[in-house]
């Protein structure tokens, strides 16, 4: 679940399935104290029955096309109502559903919110978008770093498990090189850190361990001394340091 804020007023996200629902409930909040109502009066309009049921007919193979035509034919009458629960208990619809409870109320995939929100206002549907797409771009960016980080705690423990037999642990070949300094020397000099120096690595000094472990396997199998290694790993890692802070760098211009 996530929470994001547009002009005062929060909208609350489920992600099921991969898919992303959004809020009616909290989107008609900004306009009135009385969503379902809005909802129930949006969901009478013509057109938006037909495109309730366009959706549900391109990604949904369990609709309910008859029920649809039906209540595509009523629409607009004074007498036609339509609800949430009614449409979807009638058609089969998945694209809207009810949610009881704490963070109740009626949700929809972003593509029908996002024609609600519209309905409600354009300009309010706009920075619905806005926000929605920059909470994706964040969530993009954790998952990138996430990713990143247990790539390099895998191949770390690939690389180690590998080269066990050392009488010197390898680790210290590597943090030296990359970090300038001995885990152990990083402990002493953060008391109050928990982990270990590469909890607290940046995504580029985690790119750049990952690339050195592979190399550093490498000198091994050729026999090269660790001293050797030590030296020609530190240089690398300065190289890559270099070359993907400048990467960086341009992004932040840009």
């Amino acid at each position: 679940m996530a929470k994001i804020l547009v002009q005062d007023t929060s909208i609350t996200i489920l992600s099921i399935d991969s898919k992303d629902y959004i809020s009616l409930t909290d989107i008609a909040k900004y306009k009135t104290d009385d969503p379902p109502a809005v909802i129930a009066n949006w969901m009478r309009n013509r057109n938006t029955i037909e495109y309730l049921g366009i959706w549900e007919s391109l990604y949904n193979p369990n609709f309910n096309p008859l029920e649809f035509e039906g209540f595509r034919k009523q629409a607009g009458l004074n007498a036609f109502t339509m609800s949430p629960t009614k449409w979807i208990d009638a058609t089969g619809a998945v694209g809207i559903f009810v949610k009881t409870g704490r963070n109740g109320g009626t949700y929809a995939h972003k593509d029908i919110a996002f024609k609600f929100a519209s309905w409600i206002s354009v300009e309010f549907e706009l920075y619905v978008a806005k926000e929605f797409q920059r909470l994706k771009e964040e969530e993009q960016k954790q998952l990138g770093w996430s990713v990143k980080r247990e790539l390099a705690k895998i191949n770390y423990h690939i690389h180690t498990d590998a080269i066990k037999e050392n009488l010197v642990p390898e680790e210290i070949v590597l943090n030296v090189a990359l970090f300038g300094v001995t885990a152990k020397e990083w402990r002493d000099a953060n008391p109050d850190l928990k982990g270990n120096i590469r909890d607290y690595a940046n995504i580029n000094q985690l790119i750049c361990l990952s690339n050195m472990e592979n190399l550093n396997a490498v000198f091994i199998n050729k026999g090269m001394p660790q001293r050797d290694r030590l030296i020609e790993l530190n240089k690398i890692a300065i190289q890559q340091m270099k070359v993907l802070e400048g990467v960086e760098e341009r992004r932040m211009l840009k």
